[in-house]
C-alpha cells in the first residue's frame, strides 16, 4: 500500500490479511473479499462508484493492491439487463472486462458478480471448514437454521457464476436481519456496511458454526480405531514413507511428471485409522476449491499398516491401474462434445493407512497445497459426520467444475514451466564452489534441490537462499557413510517425492609427490570421491528405478582424470576412477532411462572449497606462481585464454540435464577453456 491507496482498498487489504492468516477462516488461495467506494473519474472529473475485489488466483493472506480487480459498479450492475440466463452465463466473465476501471488491475474472477450485485459496501466469501461442514451435511439447510436462526440464510448449491450472485443478492434483500449465508456444497458469504462489520460477521458465522459442531456433534464421527490401521511408530512410519514415496510418485506421474509432498499429521493419521475412512474417502472432497486441487477422490491403500512392503508396492500398482480406469469412466460419463480433453487420470492424493498422505502437483507448492486441502476436506467430513451425514455435491456437478471451460482458460494463462520444472536434484558438496553454483543454476531453471554437504550450517543457508522448503532442503551428508547417503535420499523423497537428478560433486584434493603420498592420503582421497560417488550413484539408481521416471547422474570429474600432471597421484587416480564410473553406469542404467554423464573442469579457482582448503597453495607452489594469480595462470595455458568459473561448470550440468541432450549418455564434457593434452579424442 502507498499514500495514494484509496481508504476502502487499504481497509480491504488489512481485512483480507487478517482473515487469510487463520486457516480456520479460509484455505490457501480460497475465497475472495471486496469493498465498494467512490473515486474520481480522470476523464470527467466526476465521482464514480467502484468495487475492488480479489482477482482470479492469489491468496487472501498475502493479497496486494495489484491482486485486486477494480470495476465500475454502474456497468457491472447493468449486466443484469443483458444476462442471458444460467445456461449461457459463462460468457459473463468476459463481460466483466468491459466494466474495468482504468487498467483494471487483476483479472476478475468468476465470483465477481457475488460481490458486485449484493447491496453491501463490503462482502467476504470464504471457505472455512466449519461452514463447509454445514454446507455439505445431508440436512444442511435444517442445521443452518438451527445453528443461526434467521441471521444466516441457506442458499442451495449452484455453480459459482452470475446467477449465484443474483441469488445471494436476492437473499440479502429479502432477509434484512441476515448477516450472511451458507452456500450449499460450497462455503459462506458475509457482508457489512463497514469493513469492520463485514469481518465481524464473517468471524461470527465461522465461530458459531465451530461451536455448534463441537457442542452438538457426536464424539467419534469417523468410527472406532481399527487395529490394522493404527499409525506405525514415527521412525518406522517415516522410513516406510521414504521407501514408498518414489514408487507412488512414479505412479502419479504416469501422464505427466509431478512433484510430491508427504504429510503424517495427527488429523490424517487419525482419519486413516478409523473404520469409516474408506466410505468417506470414496465420496470424494466437497468444496470446489478442494476437488479442483485434490481430484474428485483420493487413491486409498486397503492393506494393514504393517503389510510387507513388497506387497504394498504390488497393491499400489493394482490400485493405480483401477484408479485410472475409474477416472476415465468418470470423464466419459459426464463429458460433452464441448468438454476440454481429459487432463490426466492419475491421483493427486494417495492415502496409506498407518503411514500418511502423499499429495502431488506440478510444483512443490501445488503438491503441498493439495495435501493441505485434503486436510481441510477431512475436517469438513468430521464436522458433517458429527452433526449429520457427509453428503458432498453430485459427481456430475464436480465434473462441471473440474472441466469447466473457465478453469481450462485459467490453465491456459499459466506461464510456461521452466526447463527443469518437476525435477528434483540432489547435489553433493553443494555448500560451496562448483556444487553451490550448480545448485543455484538448477534451482533457477525450476528444479527443487536437496543441498547435501558435510557443512550442515552452510547447507541450511544455501537452502534458504534457494527459496526455502518449497524449493530446497538441506541435509548434512558425509559421502563416505552409507547411512548418511541413504538419509539424504530419504530427505529428498519425503520433501519432494523422490530424486531425478544427482550431481556427484563432493570432493577433496591431496596434492603431493608420489614419495610423500601416504596410504592414508590415498585412502582418504578415494574414500571421499571414488567410493563416495559410487555410493551416491548406487542409492540414486535404486530410487530412480523405483520411480520408473528415468533420471540423470552427472559426475563432476576433472581434466586430471585424463591428463597426467605432476605431484597429483591420489587426486588424478581417483578422478580417473570417477571418469570410468560414468562409462560403466551409462552402460548399465540405460535400460531404465537413466543417463550418466560427466563434466571435466580445470582450473576452477575462484569460489572453490578445494582450492581454499590448501590445494590452491600447493598447486601454485608446483607451478611457481602466486596463489592469488593461480586462476590467471591456468587461463593463460588454455587455448581460449579464459578463466573457468564455477558457473561455467554449472552451465554444463544444466545443458546435460535440461532435455536438449536427451539421447546422450556416457559423455564427458570438458569445461577447461581448452587443454589440448586433455582432449578426449
Amino acid at each position: 500500500m502507498t499514500d495514494a491507496t484509496p481508504r476502502p482498498v487499504a481497509e480491504l487489504l488489512e481485512r483480507s490479511h487478517r482473515l487469510g492468516a487463520d486457516p480456520r477462516n479460509t484455505n490457501y488461495a480460497g475465497g475472495n473479499t471486496s469493498a465498494k467506494g467512490t473515486a474520481t473519474d480522470p476523464v470527467t472529473g466526476a465521482d464514480i462508484d467502484l468495487m475492488w475485489v480479489k482477482g482470479s488466483g492469489g491468496d487472501l493472506g498475502t493479497l496486494t493492491e495489484g491482486g485486486l480487480a477494480a470495476l465500475r459498479l454502474d456497468r457491472l450492475r447493468a449486466l443484469t439487463g443483458v444476462y442471458p440466463g444460467v445456461d449461457h452465463e459463462d460468457g459473463m466473465v468476459a463481460a466483466f472486462d468491459y466494466c474495468l476501471h482504468g487498467k483494471g488491475g487483476a483479472a476478475p474472477s468468476i465470483d465477481t458478480a457475488m460481490h458486485g450485485l449484493v447491496e453491501a459496501a463490503h462482502v467476504d466469501h470464504l471457505h472455512p471448514d466449519s461452514g463447509i461442514a454445514l454446507a455439505c451435511a445431508a440436512d444442511g439447510e435444517k442445521l443452518t437454521a438451527e445453528c443461526f436462526g434467521d441471521r444466516v440464510v441457506w442458499v442451495p448449491w449452484r455453480r459459482p457464476g452470475f446467477q449465484l450472485g443474483l441469488d445471494i443478492a436476492a437473499v440479502k434483500e429479502s432477509n434484512p436481519r441476515a448477516i450472511g449465508c451458507v452456500l450449499g456444497g460450497h462455503g459462506i458469504t458475509a457482508w457489512g456496511d463497514t469493513s469492520e462489520e463485514c469481518e465481524r460477521n464473517s468471524l461470527d458465522i465461522i465461530r458459531t458454526a465451530e461451536r455448534f459442531i463441537r457442542e452438538r456433534g457426536r464424539p467419534e464421527p469417523f468410527g472406532a480405531v481399527r487395529p490394522q490401521w493404527t499409525p506405525l511408530p514415527e521412525e518406522e512410519r517415516r522410513a516406510r514413507a521414504a521407501a514408498l514415496a518414489p514408487v507412488i510418485r512414479g505412479l502419479a506421474s504416469t501422464d505427466r511428471p509431478q512433484l510430491g509432498h508427504f504429510t503424517d499429521g495427527e488429523a490424517v493419521l487419525d482419519f486413516l485409522a478409523r473404520a469409516e475412512h474408506p466410505r468417506l474417502a470414496a465420496l470424494g472432497t466437497s468444496c470446489p476449491d478442494h476437488f479442483l486441487r485434490t481430484k474428485v477422490r483420493p487413491m486409498v491403500l486397503d492393506l494393514p499398516a504393517d503389510a510387507p512392503i513388497e506387497r504394498v508396492v504390488e497393491r499400489l500398482r493394482e490400485l493405480h491401474a483401477e484408479y485410472r480406469e475409474e477416472y476415465r469412466a468418470y470423464y466419459e460419463r459426464h463429458a460433452t462434445p464441448g468438454s476440454p480433453a481429459m487432463r490426466g487420470a492419475d491421483p493427486a492424493i494417495v492415502l496409506v493407512p498407518g503411514v500418511g498422505m502423499f499429495s502431488f502437483g506440478k510444483d512443490k507448492q501445488t503438491a503441498r497445497v493439495a495435501g493441505e486441502f485434503y486436510v481441510n476436506a477431512i475436517n469438513v467430513m468430521r464436522g458433517a459426520e458429527a452433526i449429520s451425514r457427509y453428503a458432498p455435491i453430485e459427481e456430475s456437478e464436480k465434473f462441471r467444475i473440474e472441466y469447466w471451460e473457465l478453469e481450462e482458460a485459467k490453465l491456459r494463462r499459466m506461464p510456461k514451466p521452466k526447463p527443469l520444472a518437476t525435477r528434483v536434484a540432489l547435489v553433493t558438496g553443494a555448500a560451496s564452489g562448483i556444487g553451490l553454483a550448480t545448485a543455484r543454476r538448477l534451482a533457477a531453471e525450476g528444479a527443487c534441490v536437496v543441498v547435501a554437504d558435510l557443512d550442515a550450517e552452510r547447507s541450511a543457508e544455501v537452502a534458504r537462499e534457494l527459496g526455502g522448503p518449497d524449493r530446497a532442503v538441506a541435509v548434512a551428508t558425509d559421502v563416505t557413510s552409507e547411512e548418511a547417503i541413504a538419509e539424504a535420499f530419504a530427505v529428498g523423497a519425503l520433501a519432494f517425492g523422490g530424486i531425478d537428478l544427482v550431481v556427484n560433486n563432493a570432493g577433496i584434493s591431496v596434492s603431493k609427490p608420489l614419495t610423500e603420498t601416504t596410504a592414508a592420503d590415498w585412502d582418504l582421497q578415494h574414500r571421499i570421491m571414488a567410493r563416495g560417488s559410487f555410493l551416491v550413484s548406487r542409492e540414486a539408481a535404486r530410487m530412480m528405478i523405483a520411480q520408473a521416471m528415468g533420471g540423470d547422474i552427472v559426475y563432476i570429474v576433472s581434466k586430471n582424470g585424463v591428463f597426467a600432471g605432476p605431484n597429483n597421484i591420489a587426486y588424478g587416480a581417483t578422478k580417473a576412477d570417477q571418469a570410468h564410473q560414468v562409462r560403466l553406469l551409462a552402460a548399465e542404467l540405460g535400460e531404465h532411462g537413466i543417463r550418466v554423464n560427466g563434466v571435466n573442469p580445470d582450473g576452477v579457482v575462484r569460489g572453490s572449497g578445494i582450492f581454499a582448503a590448501g590445494w590452491g597453495a600447493k598447486r601454485a607452489a608446483v607451478y611457481g606462481v602466486e596463489e592469488e594469480k593461480l586462476g590467471e595462470f591456468y587461463a593463460q595455458r588454455t587455448l581460449l585464454k579464459r578463466e573457468v568459473l564455477p558457473e561455467h561448470v554449472a552451465a554444463a550440468v544444466y545443458t546435460l540435464t535440461a532435455g536438449d541432450l536427451s539421447h546422450t549418455t556416457g559423455l564427458h564434457i570438458p569445461v577447461d577453456a581448452g587443454v589440448a593434452a586433455a582432449f578426449l579424442r
